[in-house]
């Protein structure tokens, strides 16, 4: 699959975007080994300063980031939960112990927030990885994003940035949109408070969320039901390669976020527990 956008900024600039169809992930296998064969058989190569988008959930396959709910106890929170939201009580356990916050839910869903994201069921799916498992995101996924841009270089000599990429939900809006849950190389936000908007008004508080915007290019070509396109090149996208990118600068925290301030949610306190 192949999709190009055209921006236009200073200059006309393409963005090329190449989905990677692997096939299955299983546990034990070797994420950029598959994601390098696939390509050779596409004719693409790296080049410096492309961009590797890669499913978290292919990533926690490999690893065996897996949890049998059939070997789960859910507590009595879990039950109380699941009746709610009409969610298994052993799948409500895991997202339970996942998540660092849960603020409630709807049917079928958990508002939660995991190592300072905000998600839905604390990044724990039981979508494409077989009946009566669920999903857990990767335990480090900045060590993986790193390892994969590392692993990148000793096997093609190129400079790359990676993203790993989840679905997300945006408020008072239907379906999935990509999440940047890890980055490594590049940075995955740009500062543009100070610079000047069309009409010469210096911009105050507008930042660009890079890395979350290649994310959303890759989901798109991903997609959510049964294509096997685990990975995504994305070439000519707007980065500056670095090794010392901040990668924490794409997190706020939760006393500076609209959502949160306007909810009365300051920052972390008791679960609630209760919907």
């Amino acid at each position: 699959m192949t999709l190009e956008l055209v921006i236009l900024e200073e200059a006309v600039a393409t963005i090329e975007i190449y989905g990677i169809e692997t096939g299955l992930i299983a546990p034990g296998d070797d994420v950029l080994d598959a994601i390098l064969g696939a390509m050779g058989e596409l004719g693409l190569e790296f080049r410096d300063g492309d961009v590797l988008a890669v499913a978290t959930k292919a990533i926690s396959m490999a690893m065996g980031a897996l949890v049998e709910l059939g070997d789960v106890e859910p507590s009595d929170e879990a039950r109380e939960l699941a009746e709610a939201t009409s969610l298994e009580p052993e799948f409500v356990e895991v997202v339970l112990r996942e998540a660092d916050e849960v603020y409630g839910g709807v049917e079928r869903a958990l508002l939660t927030v995991k190592s300072g994201i905000m998600a839905v069921n604390a990044g724990v799916d039981h979508k494409n990885v077989g009946i009566g498992r669920a999903a857990l995101w990767p335990p480090d996924p900045q060590a993986v994003a790193d390892g994969i841009r590392m692993g990148a270089l000793e096997r093609t000599g190129r400079r790359i940035g990676v993203v790993l990429v989840d679905s997300r939900i945006t408020p008072l809006r239907r379906g999935t949109i990509g999440l940047a849950v890890a980055t490594s190389g590049f940075e995955p936000v740009e500062d543009c408070r100070g610079r000047r908007d069309i009409y010469g008004r210096p911009l105050r508080i507008t930042w660009m969320a890079l890395a979350d915007d290649l994310a959303c290019a890759a989901h798109l070509a991903m997609g959510e039901t049964d294509r096997l396109i685990p990975a995504v090149l994305i070439r000519g996208a707007p980065i500056r390669l670095g090794e010392s990118a901040d990668r924490g600068s794409a997190k706020i925290p939760p006393e500076d976020c609209v959502f949160m301030r306007a909810l009365g949610i300051r920052g972390p306190g008791p679960r609630p527990g209760r919907l």
